[in-house]
């Protein structure tokens, strides 16, 4: 067990920050029990981390060989590299959400592999498709959490044992064959893109898309969360243009059309989103739910 005080200089809001890196009540990589748990994986091995408040104080305790490494970066996880310098809210919408989430900042992981393969498996699906086979891909081949994390916590599966996995198991996961191709693209690459963290920007996104099957949104949704871009926007996504829209200007948006609006916040463009997001901003419901597909009856 390893541990680490740091006392910020600044305010954060350390659920609203690290929100982001959950994906879904069940995620076996993010729990909650009056701390935030998390796992990764690191250039030294695996890791848990627990995050907890102490008076003006963040304390981290960490577990595994890559104990070190996500204490290391405990900080710029929680919004220490972050500058919103420059940054101005052109609505009131957005001016709003400042004003009540002056604690929400953009953190990074440092880390481009966790975040990509729940990102592909997002592509084009339904969260609740998404969320599940995140889950199983974990609990079949993720570690089991090191140090005594909540029980079925697990680490996310790491790139070797992405390509080792047969066709019959990615049907049981649900996953189809353009998500298992790009996950096992980026798999043959992952040091490689490893490196668009620290390139960062416009550059980190455009090495990702270098890895067939990762496109724009793709790229965005890691950036959000590896560097913590905070121009990366989430351009073909189903639901952001919606939240945008009906936030900034009372009516829904397609992609070009969100661009056009969020073009004075650019280079804080996601920023602008996430305040949106965080402030409670959802897409209007006209109708039933985008129907749920199961790729493991087919």
């Amino acid at each position: 067990m390893r541990e680490r005080r740091w006392r910020p200089d600044f305010e954060v809001d350390v659920d609203a920050v690290l929100a982001p890196l959950r994906r879904g009540r069940g995620d076996p990589c993010f729990q909650y029990d009056g701390g935030i748990w998390l796992t990764a994986t690191t250039s030294e091995g695996s890791a848990t981390l627990r995050v907890t408040r102490a008076g003006g104080e963040v304390v981290g305790t960490a577990w595994g060989a890559g104990a070190d490494v996500v204490l290391d970066g405990l900080p710029t996880l929680l919004g220490a590299a972050d500058d919103d310098s420059g940054f101005v809210a052109h609505h009131d919408a957005v001016a709003r959400a400042r004003r009540n989430l002056p604690a929400l900042r953009l953190g990074a992981t440092g880390r481009v592999w966790d975040v990509l393969v729940p990102a592909v498996l997002e592509q084009k699906v339904t969260g609740y498709e998404a969320r599940r086979s995140w889950r199983e891909l974990c609990r079949w081949f993720g570690e089991p959490a090191p140090g005594p994390a909540p029980a079925g916590m697990r680490v996310p599966p790491t790139a070797e044992s992405v390509l080792s996995i047969v066709d019959w198991n990615w049907h049981k996961a649900g996953v189809d064959l353009a998500r298992r191709r790009a996950l096992r693209a980026a798999a043959t690459v992952a040091s490689h893109v490893e490196r668009a963290a620290t390139l960062g920007g416009a550059e980190g996104r455009r090495l990702l898309r270098t890895v067939p099957g990762i496109g724009v949104w793709t790229a965005a949704e890691v950036a959000q969360r590896a560097w913590g871009d905070p121009d990366a926007v989430s351009f073909g996504d189903f639901h952001v243009p919606a939240v945008v829209g009906h936030a900034l200007i009372g009516r829904e948006l397609d992609d070009a059309g969100m661009h056009e609006v969020l073009a004075p916040y650019a280079p804080h463009r996601h920023r602008a989103v996430r305040y949106l997001e965080a402030a409670g901003h959802t897409r209007p419901r006209y109708g039933p739910r985008y129907p749920i597909r199961d790729y493991r009856a087919i």
